[in-house]
C-alpha cells in the first residue's frame, strides 16, 4: 500500500465531504487547506435552516437550465461558497490558501476565490464555464486538474 501524496489525500477529504450534499444533481465537496492543515470544508446544499432540494425538487432540472448558466436559479449554495463561508464564521484567514474541490470552480466561486486571496486551485475534472478559468488565471490563480478517481 502506497502512502498518498498532498494533494491526493486532500482530494480524498473533498469527496468525503461531498457526501454530505443534498443537490440532486451534482454532490460537490471542498477543502480549504493552508500549510497543510485543513482551514475549513464545504459542501453543496440549501442554506442552513432551509429546505433542501430533496424535499422541494431541484429547481435548475424543473426549469431545464443547463450546467454553467444561472447560477442564481438555485436554492443551493455551492461547496466553494461553505467553505469560505465556513471559514468567515470561526475567523480563518484564507490568504494563500489552496482549495481542494470535486469539481472546477463556476464565475461565481472563482470571483469569490479571487477575493478570499486563494493562491491555488486542485479539481476535478471540468466545469463549462469559460469565465471562471479566465478570471482565476487573470488573477494569476494556480490551478490543477487532476483526473477523477475510478470508483
Amino acid at each position: 500500500m502506497s502512502r498518498p501524496g498532498w494533494d491526493e489525500y486532500f482530494m480524498d477529504i473533498a469527496h468525503q465531504v461531498s457526501k454530505r450534499s443534498t443537490c440532486l444533481r451534482r454532490r460537490v465537496g471542498a477543502v480549504l487547506v493552508h500549510d497543510r492543515r485543513i482551514l475549513a470544508t464545504g459542501y453543496n446544499g440549501a442554506p442552513k435552516g432551509m429546505k433542501h432540494c430533496e424535499e422541494t425538487g431541484c429547481l435548475r432540472e424543473q426549469l431545464n437550465t443547463p450546467p454553467g448558466e444561472r447560477h442564481e436559479l438555485c436554492r443551493g449554495l455551492h461547496a466553494e461558497m461553505n467553505a469560505l463561508l465556513q471559514a468567515a464564521v470561526y475567523g480563518v484567514r484564507t490568504q494563500g490558501a489552496t482549495l481542494y474541490s470535486t469539481t472546477y470552480p463556476c464565475s461565481l466561486c472563482a470571483k469569490m476565490l479571487i477575493n478570499a486571496g486563494i493562491a491555488r486551485v486542485v479539481a476535478e475534472g471540468e466545469y463549462p464555464d469559460e469565465l471562471a478559468k479566465q478570471m482565476l488565471a487573470e488573477a494569476g490563480i494556480e490551478v490543477d486538474i487532476v483526473s477523477v478517481p475510478a470508483d
